[in-house]
């Protein structure tokens, strides 16, 4: 394994930070590169990620491998960052971290990762690799409340073929205690949570310096105005808190059904079980399927609709053009178009795709 280079994308966290001491214990020539998409310096001149990368250096030293900087910011902005702000101007809800997987990590970091000599790339994500019958499989995490494999369904088998997942067979508990027993200077580091290039920002003021905002009703589905929303962006399908018309009607809360883009209105019903809330189905775009052998005509499997959902059993029709009819066998909460459908049979990540219509 000492002629394999392995090329390991650190984020200065501790699950790569125990990828890059895993795959160093393995016997591989490793490498640890920190991969800067996105400049978030405010306005004090912080930048959190001159911390991560600093992270990113001292682990590297500790395990005594060498340690680069890449910069992703251009493509990021192309590739990520514009579909973001487009899905939003188009009233979605849009899953970044998959298109970043796609487009950045296992594209451009792939392809430098090549340049520079790596028979393989590695990742810090809980999601496991096998080879069968000539095909790599991507199965889910071992540990159910980390796996991964939800925002990795857009890979193809090339990108899976250089790909390495070393701490994807571990329960976190045991990531820390491994980081812990090494001494490694992201041992108790706290994980990152939401949108890698917003991070712990107000959301809605950061969308709101690329995406202007217009304020409008808020409705119930009868026509009566409730209160006026600050514009249609900041609000998802099923979501509860920050409406600020709670205390009428039944006295339950209120939840977003629906958006009017042309007419700039937001839909709201009073409790959780309300009907509008509820579809039987989802038609989807740009669905990926990981094997070359692609499913066919109808069948049956689960599917999970948002990251850490429990699977729920759907039946899907494949249709052209990479389409396909997704009908539920249990009606769905609040499924929101933009966000990823991502299908499985037992533990292997089959695929999927874009939400694009929900039918109520």
């Amino acid at each position: 394994m000492s002629k394999q280079r392995v090329i390991l994308g650190m984020s200065g966290g501790v699950d790569s930070s125990v990828a890059a001491l895993q795959l160093k214990e393995q016997g591989y020539d490793v490498i640890g590169v920190f991969m800067k998409n996105w400049d978030d310096t405010d306005e004090f001149g912080h930048c959190t990620a001159e911390e991560d990368a600093e992270d990113v250096r001292r682990v590297c030293d500790q395990i005594d491998i060498p340690f680069y900087t890449v910069n992703f910011e251009k493509e990021y902005s192309e590739k990520v960052f514009q579909y973001f702000l487009d899905e939003y101007k188009s009233g979605r809800t849009p899953n970044p971290d998959v298109m970043c997987n796609r487009e950045i990590k296992f594209g451009e970091f792939l392809q430098k990762g090549l340049d520079l000599g790596a028979d393989f790339i590695a990742t810090g994500h809980y999601a496991r690799l096998e080879e069968r019958d000539g095909e790599f499989v991507l199965l889910r995490g071992n540990d159910s409340n980390k796996d991964q494999t939800y925002f990795l369904h857009a890979l193809n088998q090339y990108q899976l073929s250089k790909a390495m997942f070393p701490i994807g067979h571990m329960p976190k508990p045991q990531v820390r205690e491994i980081a812990a027993a090494a001494g490694l200077a992201t041992a108790k580091k706290k994980d990152s949570t939401g949108v890698c290039f917003i991070g712990e920002r107000n959301f809605k003021e950061f969308l709101s310096q690329y995406l202007p905002a217009q304020p409008g009703d808020i409705q119930t589905l009868d026509g009566e105005v409730k209160g006026r929303h600050d514009g249609l962006m900041y609000y998802t399908l099923g979501q509860r808190q920050g409406l600020g018309i709670g205390g009428s009607g039944t006295g339950e809360p209120w939840f977003v059904a629906d958006k009017d883009l042309e007419r700039n209105i937001l839909y709201v019903v009073q409790g959780d079980k309300h009907p509008r809330l509820y579809s039987k189905g989802l038609s989807a775009t740009d669905v990926n399927w990981i094997s070359t052998r692609r499913p066919q005509g109808e069948f049956a499997c689960t599917a999970k609709f948002r990251y850490r959902q429990p699977d729920q059993g759907v039946t899907v029709t494949l249709g052209e053009n990479g389409a396909a009819e997704v009908v539920f066998h249990e009606p769905q909460k609040a499924i929101t178009p933009g966000q990823s459908v991502v299908f499985y049979d037992g533990e292997i990540c089959l695929g999927g795709g874009i939400i694009d219509k929900v039918h109520r």
